[in-house]
């Protein structure tokens, strides 16, 4: 069983990248870089010293990530600040965000994550960073096989007023038509509560393959769905509340309870394995979704990162 982590993501910078700084240097590298080749092989890469200011992130994701998707049928808490550009998820800082491949429990994801900083914490609030296959091949195989016929997800999505996320901030519409149609095609499971509330079953996988590389990596969001990964704040809503009404829940595919000590052994092993990214303003990290997994330190002080998404 691996114990120590084997990766670290590629730096680019303007010196060792042979450019000038800011957004004109960056264009230059890209015009020479085959990007999507550096991703696959790097899985994640640090651009540092290309912003010329806050603000301009919307340039500098056009140059990384022309093509940005909507977080339509998204989990965590965002404010949408740009053209499909997004806070990153918004935890109170004294609580880590455990290490998580984007939108694993949905029918489609995002291949490809620009994360921005515009302010830096003052202190901690690193996101770090975990190969996939490492994680992995390190976990207990008792755990491993548990998870073979995949997870099923719960949302209990509110109608305005409730705990967790709302419908309509889940699916960014106000139309019922219109979030019944985007479920339609998502194979999932899904009925209207008398209170307006909207509830959604999803069934999923826990591995995948990768579509480029073919390195199987762990892809689930079972600890985030299930109080015992949630801290004491989820635990207590869960004592509240029964299972099938939590905003959201995770169990085995059949239907069967993941024991707590399975989610806690997953998000130890996760953080333990994964390497931090320290932010500095200006900073851009492209990550490859499936690659990679991603979370976030605690922090103190103000600390803002945006982050846009692309297929």
């Amino acid at each position: 069983m691996n114990t120590e982590p084997s990766w670290r993501p590629a730096v680019v910078e303007p010196g060792t990248a042979g450019v000038e700084a800011g957004p004109r240097g960056l264009r230059e590298y890209l015009e020479g870089t085959d990007l999507g080749a550096l991703l696959v092989r790097e899985k994640a890469v640090l651009f540092r010293g290309f912003a010329s200011a806050p603000g301009g992130y919307d340039e500098m994701a056009d140059l990384l990530l022309p093509r940005r998707l909507a977080y339509v049928h998204g989990n965590s808490p965002r404010t949408k600040v740009g053209q499909n550009v997004y806070t990153s998820t918004e935890y109170p800082a004294a609580y880590e965000i455990s290490m998580h491949n984007e939108m694993s429990y949905a029918a489609s994801w995002p291949t490809r994550i620009l994360f921005h900083c515009e302010v830096a914490a003052a202190t901690g609030g690193a996101t770090p960073l975990l190969d996939g296959r490492l994680w992995l091949d390190s976990l207990d195989p008792e755990v491993r096989d548990a998870f073979a016929g995949g997870v099923r997800y719960t949302q209990n999505l509110h109608d305005g007023v409730g705990f967790g996320k709302s419908w309509q901030a889940t699916f960014e519409t106000d139309d019922r038509a219109a979030a019944e149609a985007f479920l339609d095609g998502t194979g999932a499971d899904w009925t209207w509560r008398d209170d307006g509330s909207l509830r959604v079953s999803l069934l999923r996988q826990a591995t995948l393959e990768h579509p480029v590389t073919g390195d199987r990596v762990w892809f689930n969001q079972a600890d985030q769905f299930h109080p015992a990964g949630l801290g004491d704040d989820a635990a207590a809503l869960a004592n509240v509340l029964p299972e099938d009404e939590l905003p959201q829940y995770a169990v085995f595919a059949d239907g069967s309870p993941i024991p707590a000590e399975y989610i806690h052994h997953i998000q130890e092993t996760g953080m333990r394995l994964a390497v931090d990214v320290h932010w500095q303003v200006g900073d851009l990290l492209l990550v490859d979704n499936v690659a990679a997994a991603h979370g976030r330190r605690t922090y103190t002080g103000e600390r803002r990162i945006l982050v846009a998404m692309s297929d």
